[in-house]
């Protein structure tokens, strides 16, 4: 990864919602989302508590996507994180920094791990290009 974008994620890092622009997997129309997403070191991480939700949907079949960020504009592919260490890492991060959401991680985990209900989460990260454009 290139110096200037890992230092256009550092400065965005800390911003509280992206607009995520994807297709849809079916009609291809062009989709805006506004979500939170956690940057480490050169990643982007985007987490959802309902993988039912159309934008998760959506970038599983057409993974190619845009990530407006303050004034950043970045793009690259979504690919699903499935294993339980790497989803628990994307939750643990998304924890840290939206740390009013813990209590809901914490109580969502509990009760999937004691089978009162399905986890219906998701983690992604998104492989960014390093020729992104600033915004």
């Amino acid at each position: 990864m290139g110096a200037d974008l890992a230092a256009r994620l550092a400065r965005v890092a800390n911003i509280q919602t992206l607009r995520l622009v994807h297709e849809g997997r079916k009609s291809r129309k062009s989709y805006e989302v506004t979500i939170w997403f956690v940057v480490e070191d050169d990643t982007v991480y985007l987490a959802t508590a309902k993988m039912s939700r159309q934008w998760p949907r959506n970038v599983l079949k057409r993974p190619w996507v845009t990530l407006r960020i303050g004034g950043e504009t970045f793009t690259g592919a979504v690919e699903p994180i499935t294993d339980a260490a790497g989803r628990a890492h994307v939750a643990d991060l998304v924890g840290r920094k939206y740390w009013y959401a813990r209590p809901l991680i914490w109580i969502g985990r509990a009760a999937a791990d004691l089978g009162l209900s399905k986890d219906r989460s998701g983690a992604f990260r998104v492989r960014l290009n390093t020729a992104s454009t600033a915004g």
